[in-house]
């Protein structure tokens, strides 16, 4: 699990941070957990939690049936501002749709 380290969001100061997180965790769980289980190779998870991210990947606790566990997933390209980590995050989400064969329909 994640414990929300400076390491995990080196760079990015606390408000985009706390902002990315807010409006994965609120408003796009289903996607984090598509992106976990897919991408994650946790296709066992019930839910996903992003905790954090830095320039170049995601991390989430996953809820599998052993428990939490922590998954760090690359991002398609480093990440430099909020507005680089809404389109990786875009293109992980549409990676994990095309690996599951759920589409973008």
């Amino acid at each position: 699990m994640s414990d929300g380290s400076a390491v995990e969001v080196a760079g990015f100061e606390p408000e985009v941070v706390a902002a990315v997180l807010a409006h994965m965790n609120d408003d796009h769980a289903d996607d984090s957990l598509l992106i976990c289980r897919v991408l994650g190779g946790r296709p066992d998870a019930t839910a996903a939690t992003m905790t954090g991210f830095d320039h170049t990947a995601a991390t989430f606790d996953v809820t599998v049936p052993e428990g939490v566990v922590g998954v760090r997933l690359t991002w398609d390209r480093p990440v430099r501002d909020r507005a680089d980590v809404r389109v990786a995050v875009v293109a992980m989400f549409r990676a994990a749709q095309e690996r599951s064969g759920q589409g973008t329909s």
